[in-house]
């Protein structure tokens, strides 16, 4: 070989290193500024959080009105600004502090529930659905840091 074709060959070497680490780096910054991904899939909601109540409250619960109340419980999030409608490679641009207390959340799925016409036999099972909702958000890595008390 000659000394031009090995020069040739390192100098491409490091041209494509080059070119490699510029694209890494650029892509890691990029990723960094997005928010993680957490999927919510409406069935594996339900099957979670059915799973999750206790043997009373699924002896009172069908799969239908579980369903029903993870739905509205997505739509008072909506409502509340923390189900944007485009998240996909969205900056994280989360100004104001937004904090979900489980007992006023309760205490609207319990209106809610009754506006469905969802019959709760005890005002316990909506904690429970609550409780095992929020679970499931934090299990899918949905969940912001606990507020300070």
């Amino acid at each position: 070989m000659s000394a031009v074709t090995i020069a040739f060959l390192v100098a491409s070497a490091a041209i494509v290193f080059g070119i490699a680490a510029v694209a890494i780096g650029r892509e890691a910054r990029r990723l960094d500024a997005v928010a993680p991904r957490a999927v919510y899939e409406l069935e594996d909601a339900v099957t979670f959080v059915a799973a999750r109540l206790p043997a009373s409250s699924q002896a009172r619960l069908t799969f239908d009105e579980v369903r029903e109340l993870l739905v509205v419980h997505m739509r008072w999030l909506h409502a509340k600004g923390l189900q944007p409608r485009d998240v996909i490679d969205r900056r994280q641009d989360i100004d104001a502090e937004l904090v979900v207390n489980e007992e006023t959340l309760t205490a609207w799925l319990l209106g809610e529930a009754e506006r469905l016409e969802i019959d709760l036999l005890d005002d316990v099972d909506a904690v429970h659905v609550v409780q095992a909702h929020l679970a499931y958000f934090d299990e899918i890595g949905a969940v912001g840091p606990k507020a300070s008390s």
